[in-house]
C-alpha cells in the first residue's frame, strides 16, 4: 500500500466531486479521526483511518486482502471507477438525489436505468450528467448513477425516457460480481 500520487489525487478527487461536491475535505477532515487515501493491490483505493493504516503495515502485503473501505480503482488508461463500496459516503455527502418508486427499485437493482415512469422525486437544480445517489422512497441508498437529464427537463420527459444512467447498485452483492469490488 501507498499513498495516491499527485495525478492520481488529482483524477480520483474529480471523481468524487461528482458526487458529493465539496465535501471531499469532510471525507479527510472528521472529527473523530483523521482519514486517508491508499492505494492498494489491484490499483484499487482505500479510504481508511490513519490508526488501521499503521496497524496495517505490520501484516505482510501478500498476507493483507482487505482494510478500510474500497472506494474504486484505477483503469489502466488512469480513469478512476468507483465501487459500489463507496455508496455508504457517496449517500452521506450527496449533492444530487433521486428517489424510485417502489415498482421501479427491482429494475434499477438489476442494472437497468431509471426512467421518467420510475421517477418519484429528484433533488431541485439537478444538472444533466452530475453524478447523483438513487434511493428508495423509504431513504435507502440503493446506488448511484449520472443524470441523464436536468430537473428541468425531467418535467417534459416522455415515460420512457432515461433519468438517471445506471452505473452501480446494490444488487451486485446479489448478482456475483463480488469479484469486480474487492
Amino acid at each position: 500500500m501507498r499513498p495516491l500520487t499527485e495525478e492520481e489525487t488529482k483524477v480520483l478527487f474529480q471523481k468524487l466531486a461528482e458526487y458529493i461536491g465539496r465535501s471531499i475535505e469532510k471525507l479527510i477532515n472528521r472529527s473523530d479521526e483523521r482519514h486517508c487515501f491508499r492505494l492498494a493491490a489491484k490499483d484499487r483505493v482505500y479510504y481508511v483511518s490513519e490508526s488501521v493504516m499503521k496497524a496495517s503495515t505490520s501484516v505482510a502485503r501478500d498476507n493483507l486482502l482487505s482494510f478500510g473501505t474500497c472506494l474504486g480503482k484505477f483503469s489502466k488508461s488512469g480513469k478512476f471507477r468507483l465501487h459500489i463500496t463507496a455508496l455508504d459516503y457517496l449517500a452521506q455527502y450527496a449533492q444530487y438525489k433521486v428517489w424510485v418508486k417502489p415498482s421501479a427499485e427491482m429494475s434499477f437493482l438489476y442494472g437497468n436505468n431509471v426512467l421518467k415512469s420510475g421517477l418519484a422525486r429528484i433533488t431541485e437544480s439537478t444538472p444533466q450528467y452530475a453524478g447523483v445517489v438513487v434511493y428508495s422512497m423509504s431513504d435507502i441508498p440503493l446506488g448511484f448513477g449520472v443524470a441523464g437529464q436536468s430537473t428541468d427537463a425531467c418535467k417534459d420527459l416522455e415515460p420512457t425516457g432515461n433519468v438517471v444512467l445506471h452505473q452501480a447498485d446494490i444488487g451486485e452483492y446479489l448478482r456475483g460480481m463480488e469479484d469486480d469490488i474487492f
